[in-house]
């Protein structure tokens, strides 16, 4: 016999990897974006006051067939240059991965972008725009002496009806008289959309209403907000920082003329600043308090609109008037509002609105204001008219005279800004802790206080520091049960301690208020003065600070966009990115000047999320996800396109003959078809090399070779242990790696 020990059989598994790259441009929903078109929503909400969303360019560059036979014997499988037996669509093992495009074109990412390089400009208005557009023709040659002419001049007739829309601002015809017509940044037409979209309601499918109190930006239904939208549509296809520029000018030339017009801003909630939105918000809901306060006194109101009831419910002083002939004209619905020290002053300059009687009123006061101690000189003689009633209180009678007590119209408080009241700790905090310091700080404190007493005094003629505590602050009036000389149990009631303290700023405030009804008092807040501060701080803002404050909005805003596209798509990675994205931009937001580097990290994220749901969308076009009738097969594929964007390689499950597989052998098809129709279009050489039947796969880019066998080694009687060995072959290289084991147990 021959002494050679048969060779042992060797096991194969191949796997062959065909790439595809050319994909069909309808397979790809998004379409480029039309610069040129204003409104229209062409490229997925290309409108102002919407942000658009989706890539430009397909996010999925390739696709990675591997077809793989597990275990093939040797000797029954040819495949070479000319011939092969390995058909894919036999093959039993189909994997897919995909390879995604390298940071490819996003809208909404590059709206983020454009909008936040804004915050990093220096330039003013005034510098990008030229001259500045507030400046009249030849007002820098005007002589002095006629500085004060308008105020004689005659006031312009009001217009009832204002359309935004129709308004033709002097700033144009200002700008073009420094530059041609068509240098505008802006033409009329743009302007006019925006203009209208700031007063149309905002319409999305997911809106939550607390984000803007995470975000410290602004509801989604108010101007800022609606704002902000146009101003990054602006920068990023009309203009850039010149357009913005412009519509920003535009903007506050429109707020000065509803302040001097008596136009409320649209698009604000009523009520003061709320200080949980962004700074710019606040600044607009305080000139919309100015402007309704303004426009109540010019209507001729007789009571302030600043009036309110600190203490009782809100009526309407009409109904609840008093019973003299004075004030039956007061007919202001009062609402009750938190105190507030504002707008204290000795100042000349302040605005005294008062009737020819006050300067009776007040002799009274000072002739019987200051007999007696706290006790018996603080009541006020009751010869004095009331005046200033809002209505009854219901429960309680003043203490002395035994008459109903009246709530009185009071004066609402000053609302402030965040930044004002920031300028007001620091003026509080200057004061130091000196005895002289601490008076003065506790006096510009009590000025509400000290107009609700004197509001209090001339609606209850007869009444006492006691009665004032009642109904201003019940808990500092203890009231017990006693027995008297008779045995019989009273009620007797008495100031708390921090009451009775000597030099109480309470007693000192009441010793010093005067029966003057609210309407008669100097204005706690001056809406004259604020609104010109409110308009001067909008005038000096520079692009780049107006981009810092409405950047809140903007990611707000994407935020928005990105949850309501994700609801679409329903992709788990996605919704947790947007959590972290939410938490992340609650925290940097709050700080009043949040960091560069941690604004591009809020970015950024926002960009993965957008590219994730882009591939989502190029995928689910690519294998027909919708267009998929039967239900089961529906969910399949939507599965596998799920696994593919969150997976770095996904079995195909029925290989080539199942629903995936089928589709991604018409895509293959496709491809070679196309790629024919180029072959045949070219040279007539090209044409005889390719002669052929054109095959269903191009040629695979991989061969991956593994031979498995089991043999005894070194020695023939050693016992038969495993041996690999692996090739790879593409067109640019060949690698074998060979992993080979031996038996040591006598060797």
């Amino acid at each position: 016999g021959c002494p050679l020990t048969p060779l042992p059989p060797v096991s194969m598994a191949i796997r062959l990897t065909y790439v595809l790259q050319d994909w069909q441009q309808y397979f790809w929903p998004q379409q480029p974006p039309d610069i040129d078109a204003l409104v229209g929503g062409e490229v997925g909400g290309l409108e102002f006051g919407k942000l658009p969303f989706g890539a430009c360019e397909d996010p999925i560059s390739e696709l990675h067939l591997a077809t793989t036979w597990p275990h093939l014997t040797e000797g029954i499988i040819v495949d070479n240059d000319v011939y092969s037996d390995l058909d894919p669509i036999q093959a039993p093992q189909w994997s897919v991965r995909i390879r995604k495009a390298d940071n490819p074109q996003c809208l909404l990412g590059d709206f983020l972008n454009e909008f936040f390089k804004l915050c990093r400009r220096k330039e003013s208005t005034d510098e990008i725009l030229g001259r500045s557009a507030f400046e009249e023709d030849g007002k820098e040659v005007a002589d002095i002496t006629h500085a004060l002419s308008k105020l004689t001049e005659p006031a312009p007739v009001p217009i009832h009806k204002l359309s935004v829309t129709n308004m033709v601002h002097s700033a144009k015809k200002k700008i073009r008289k420094h530059r041609g017509v068509d240098e505008s940044p802006l033409n009329n037409e743009v302007l006019n959309t925006i203009l209208l979209v700031s007063e149309l309601p905002m319409h999305t499918r997911f809106i939550k209403k607390t984000y803007f109190l995470q975000f410290k930006s602004a509801p989604s239904d108010s101007l800022t907000y609606k704002l902000a939208l146009c101003l990054c549509m602006i920068n990023f296809y009309h203009g850039g920082v010149k357009g913005v520029a412009h519509l920003w000018q535009e903007f506050v030339l429109e707020m000065r003329y509803r302040w001097e017009n008596n136009y409320l801003i649209p698009g604000l909630a009523n009520g003061p600043p709320d200080l949980r939105c962004c700074l710019l918000h606040q600044k607009l809901q305080m000139l919309n308090c100015c402007i309704e306060r303004k426009k109540a006194r010019d209507e001729g109101k007789r009571g302030s609109v600043s009036d309110r009831s600190p203490g009782g419910s809100s009526g309407d002083a009409g109904k609840g008037a008093d019973h003299s002939g004075d004030n039956s004209k007061e007919t202001d619905k009062e609402k009750e509002v938190g105190k507030s020290w504002e707008s204290w002053s000795d100042s000349e300059e302040e605005f005294f609105e008062c009737l020819s009687d006050t300067e009776d009123l007040k002799g009274n006061g000072q002739e019987n204001g200051k007999k007696g101690g706290a006790k018996e000189g603080s009541k006020e003689p009751v010869n004095l008219k009331p005046e200033g009633r809002l209505h009854p209180h219901g429960k309680l009678t003043l203490l002395h005279p035994g008459e109903p007590l009246y709530i009185p119209i009071t004066q609402e408080p000053a609302p402030m800004t965040e930044d004002l009241l920031e300028e007001q700790s620091e003026v509080l905090a200057k004061l130091g802790t000196s005895a002289e310091g601490a008076h003065l700080r506790a006096r510009m404190q009590s000025a509400c206080l000290l107009s609700d007493m004197e509001s209090f005094k001339a609606a209850n003629p007869g009444c006492c520091l006691e009665d004032f505590v009642r109904w201003y602050s019940p808990r500092d009036y203890i009231e017990e049960e006693v027995v008297d000389e008779k045995g019989n149990v009273v009620i007797k009631g008495e100031l708390s301690a921090r009451m009775k303290i000597p030099s109480n700023m309470w007693v000192e405030a009441w010793e010093t208020a005067k029966p003057v009804p609210a309407r008669r008092q100097k204005r706690l807040f001056d809406d004259t003065r604020e609104a010109e501060k409110v308009l001067h701080y909008l005038a000096v803002q520079k692009p780049a600070d107006l981009a810092r404050h409405l950047l809140s909005c903007i990611i707000h805003a994407a935020v928005l966009k990105v949850k309501e596209e994700e609801v679409l798509e329903d992709i788990s990675s996605v919704k947790k990115i947007i959590k972290q994205i939410i938490s992340h931009s609650s925290k940097v937001l709050r700080f009043p000047n949040p960091e560069d580097k941690k604004l591009e990290e809020i970015i950024a994220q926002i960009m993965s999320v957008e590219a994730i749901i882009a591939r989502a969308r190029s995928l689910k076009a690519k294998f027909g996800v919708e267009k998929c009738e039967n239900e089961e097969e529906k969910e399949d594929l939507q599965r596998f396109v799920n696994c593919l964007l969150e997976q770095p390689e996904v079995s195909v499950l029925g290989a080539g003959r199942g629903p995936a597989g089928s589709i991604i052998h018409k895509l293959f098809v496709n491809a070679q078809r196309v790629r024919e129709k180029l072959r045949r279009s070219g040279s007539s050489d090209e044409r005889r090399l390719n002669t052929g039947a054109v095959s269903d796969f191009p040629p695979p880019t991989g061969r991956e070779v593994i031979l498995r066998t089991t043999v005894p080694r070194p020695a023939p009687y050693s016992k038969p242990l495993p041996q690999r060995m692996y090739s790879v072959l593409t067109k640019e290289d060949f690698r074998l790696a060979g992993a080979f084991s031996a038996d040591t147990t006598f060797f």
